[in-house]
């Protein structure tokens, strides 16, 4: 079990701006919920003009409760998104956020986790409410404990298969070279069809989404660490070809991958 945080960026566009804009950091749970949430992450910001940050989200659930300036904090569950993320920060305000391991959030919500996808629903009345102190106002020790007594108390159900899918999500992000479902449901010697229902259960999308999002957050990180060959990350990623990653990099992050490499060097 990891005893720190990710220190990545992956999935942050411009994370150097980011930076530079609001105090961003991670938290690890505590350790009865790590096999199902990855980190909490903590945002504030006292901005003086608007601040737009973009992100090609993970293939995973978050819970966010957010508070903006002296309104009452709200709370919501991000199922996986699709497309790229945005959203402008105004004014002062905070953010405390649960990113779950992909195939974590199932023993929480109990239901299809593809229900969730490509949506943003406000945490509904009941075992998943907003607690009524909130979670936003303290300082980050308390946040986090907020957090682990939240989690907690939804009272997560053990459930094997919810740890399996965490398994293999992890192992296709953290292999590289894991590029064909096939190939990769025949080296954990499990059938495509039964791999691909559960990630859809489990996760909320499918085992080739799953592949190629990592693969393109890959290039994403590469694109803002120098100048690099596109021909050749092309083909270490999977794609048939340069322009294939150009078209799948420019849908998700809304601009081509050189043009993103200029605007963050």
């Amino acid at each position: 079990m990891r005893h720190r945080p990710r220190g990545d960026s992956r999935g942050i566009l411009d994370p150097g701006r980011m930076l530079r804009e609001v105090r961003f950091r991670r938290r690890l749970p505590a350790e009865s919920l790590r096999p199902w949430v990855e980190h909490y992450w903590l945002i504030d910001w006292a901005l003086s003009a608007p601040f737009e940050q973009r992100v090609v989200p993970h293939p995973a659930v978050n819970v966010v409760f957010r508070r903006d300036g002296e309104m009452p904090e709200c709370g919501e569950v991000a199922g996986v998104g699709r497309d790229l993320f945005r959203i402008t920060l105004t004014g002062t305000g905070r953010v405390c956020g649960v990113q779950f391991r992909p195939g974590g959030f199932h023993p929480f919500w109990r239901r299809p986790v593809s229900e969730l996808t490509g949506r943003r629903v406000p945490l509904p009345a009941g075992r998943l409410a907003v607690p009524h102190d909130g979670v936003c106002a303290a300082t980050d020790d308390e946040r986090c404990r907020a957090l682990d007594a939240l989690l907690t108390a939804w009272d997560p159900e053990p459930d094997p298969m919810a740890e399996e899918a965490v398994r293999l999500a992890e192992a296709i992000r953290a292999d590289r070279t894991v590029l064909r479902v096939g190939d990769f449901a025949a080296r954990h010697d499990l059938p495509v069809r039964r791999l691909q229902r559960l990630f859809l259960e489990y996760v909320g999308v499918g085992p080739k989404w799953v592949i190629r999002r990592y693969r393109l957050q890959e290039a994403v990180e590469q694109a803002a660490g120098g100048p690099l060959s596109w021909a050749d990350l092309a083909a270490d990623l999977g794609y048939s070809d340069q322009a294939h990653l150009v078209r799948d990099f420019t849908a998700v992050a809304g601009v081509s991958p050189a043009a993103y490499a200029r605007s963050v060097h």
